[in-house]
């Protein structure tokens, strides 16, 4: 493969939360290596080209900085994406891969027609060798078909396939990009497919120490991505279906996390009980491992899988019902106030968000929701219930919704004093910090009385808002 000595440019194409900090963070620890971001949403590209760092597409700590480091001089955004395919040596594919809402493999199989549509780009517009890099996060043995794809070009050309799954923390992405616990480089055995591998390390290798640099089979790298994630979602599900039991015994989920993390065969990462992990990975991730394991005849390891899921899904809807069953089995006509809507905090991502799904169950019941959320825009939280009506999974409860009923009832503020006065009950979605420090007598005082709290991130100090007078329930806590 003719592989330059020197790589002096990189593309990428896709500028979602993946694609624009990755990029962002090569172009400002290899200044000499020129990197374009392209993507055929020209909003997207606009609002990433902006001055104003509330307009970036993807709120991240510390992103606005590195991009302003290095766009005009070696960091390019556009929607030029036949140009810069031409040009690049190395193009990244970083699209998004929902689960299907359709078809074969619904609601389980990653959907990868943005995938083979940028593989069939590539191959119709390239002139000379490429090395082409999965970003997104695809099933395992997805890089055979980009190869099929790009190989049957007709032109002679030497494309190599790599795997570099990320693993990012939305809200800590920067410093993950900047100071990763590894890179993963899976490609082919072949002399070419070793070069395509240390061309790409080599650029990592100006910031991240070699050590980190972890080089694989293509097929176990595109297998471990999905792996770490399934792992990770295991660990979160396994306390909060234990939390379930402390409430019923009276112990604290905190105390027992803390004795189990104890452990350092265990470790204390990712047991902390909430009302449910959400994101575009550890769901859609598993789900596509499961859809792997009945694709290959392993029912007994799909069935494994899948209950991850089913517990997360079991902890949001358990959550939902105790706040109806506290408020004396009937929200109908009741304001319930949400603060948090992002999955997580430190970031606007909604993707599979718990307060997507606690309020798709209260408004079963016809509760009047009121919502804040630092990052999160009003259009954000509209989009995302009327996707779920549209594509409602079947662990979804309840008839759908109308988007007429939908507006009548969930109203967004821009400020949470608003969304909080004369509130029945107060739900905590997301573990912002600002939350801890709003004035909670004179939320009290404003509120309808029993005044409820329900945490289901554990965020608050129970024992001074109980002081106060509010009636408090938290995830794991009897």
């Amino acid at each position: 493969m003719s592989i330059p000595e020197k790589i002096t440019h990189i593309a990428c194409i896709g500028a979602g939360y993946v694609g624009g900090p990755t990029m962002a963070v090569i172009a400002q620890k290899c200044p000499e290596i020129r990197v374009d971001v392209v993507d055929i949403n020209p909003q997207r590209i606009a609002d990433w080209n902006d001055s104003d760092p509330e307009r970036l597409p993807v709120y991240e700590p510390g992103l606005y900085d590195v991009v302003k480091e290095s766009k005009g001089r070696n960091l390019f955004f556009s929607t030029d994406v036949e140009k810069v395919i031409r040009k690049a040596q190395i193009i990244f594919i970083s699209v998004n891969t929902p689960t299907k809402t359709y078809g074969s493999g619904k609601g389980m199989a990653a959907d990868l027609k943005y995938v083979e549509l940028c593989a069939r780009q590539i191959a119709r517009i390239s002139e000379e060798d490429k090395i082409v890099v999965e970003k997104s996060t695809l099933p395992v043995r997805t890089a055979q078909s980009i190869k099929t794809i790009l190989t049957s070009n007709n032109k002679g050309l030497n494309f190599q396939v790599l795997s570099n799954p990320e693993f990012l923390a939305e809200g800590t992405a920067v410093n993950d990009l900047q100071n990763p616990d590894r890179v993963l480089i899976g490609g082919d055995k072949c002399e070419d497919g070793q070069k395509a591998i240390g061309a790409l390390a080599n650029i990592y290798a100006h910031w991240v120490p070699r050590e980190r640099i972890l080089t694989t089979k293509l097929w176990s790298s595109e297998l471990s991505k999905l792996t770490a994630n399934a792992f990770l979602a295991q660990r979160i599900s396994s306390i909060n279906a234990l939390s379930a039991l402390c409430e019923k015994t009276g112990a604290n989920v905190d105390e027992v996390a803390r004795a189990v993390g104890a452990d350092k065969r265990i470790g204390s990462k990712f047991l902390k009980a909430s009302v449910g992990f959400g994101g575009s990975c550890f769901q859609k991730d598993i789900l596509n491992l499961v859809y792997l394991c009945h694709h290959f005849n392993l029912p007994e390891v799909a069935d494994y899988w899948e209950h991850v899921v089913q517990m997360n899904d079991y902890q949001k809807h358990r959550f939902a019902k105790q706040i109806i069953d506290s408020l004396f089995n009937t929200v109908s006509g009741k304001k319930i106030a949400f603060l948090g809507w992002a999955f997580k905090k430190d970031t606007n991502d909604t993707r599979e968000s718990s307060a997507i799904y606690v309020a798709d169950e209260l408004l079963q019941d016809r509760a009047e929701i009121h919502i804040y959320d630092p990052k999160v825009t009003k259009e954000r939280i509209f989009a995302d219930l009327q996707y779920l009506q549209e594509n409602r999974r079947n662990v979804c409860s309840g008839n759908k919704l109308e988007e007429k009923l939908i507006h009548e009832l969930i109203h967004v503020h821009n400020e949470p004093y608003a969304a909080l006065k004369d509130a029945h009950a107060i739900a905590i979605l997301t573990e912002w910090e600002e939350f801890r420090s709003y004035n909670w007598q004179k939320i009290y005082d404003n509120m309808l009385k029993p005044a409820f709290i329900f945490d289901g991130r554990n965020l608050l100090d129970s024992e001074k808002l109980k002081a106060i007078g509010f009636d408090v329930k938290g995830i794991g806590k009897g």
